[in-house]
């Protein structure tokens, strides 16, 4: 049993299982009733999506640097006592269950999901 790490929207794996939305807001344009079914998300769980102002910090990061603060204030939000708790409970999960979290950039290695991938790994979990 593994986590999925994913871009939402993408096609979904064999052997993904739930797909779990770990975005901030919901996709523009796009009907409640159609998220699942048109591969966005399964669940939506914005308590491991950076905050508005973390979230402007990685999109505006255009240097090695402004990418690393952006990496320690989302690892700082992702310590706060709800959070931590809901990356040990998925670390918990993924001993026996598969599935997806993921969020809508393209590029993995900036975005806030190459973080939430290390600090899953580090909780515990079963990665792909």
């Amino acid at each position: 049993m593994t986590v999925h790490i994913v871009r939402l929207g993408s096609a979904r794996g064999k052997h993904e299982g739930t797909r779990i939305g770990t975005v901030r807001r919901p996709p523009r344009g796009v009907p409640k009733s159609e998220f699942a079914r048109q591969n966005w998300y399964d669940v939506w769980f914005p308590l491991l999506a950076p905050s508005a102002e973390t979230m402007k910090l990685g999109q505006s990061a255009n240097s090695e640097a402004d990418w690393k603060a952006f990496c320690k204030q989302y690892r700082r939000e992702m310590a706060e006592p709800a959070a931590a708790q809901a990356i040990a409970l998925l670390a918990c999960l993924s001993q026996s269950s598969d599935f997806a979290v993921g969020c809508y950039c393209e590029h993995e290695q900036r975005c806030h999901r190459s973080v939430l991938r290390e600090l899953l790994r580090a909780a515990g979990a079963t990665l792909e």
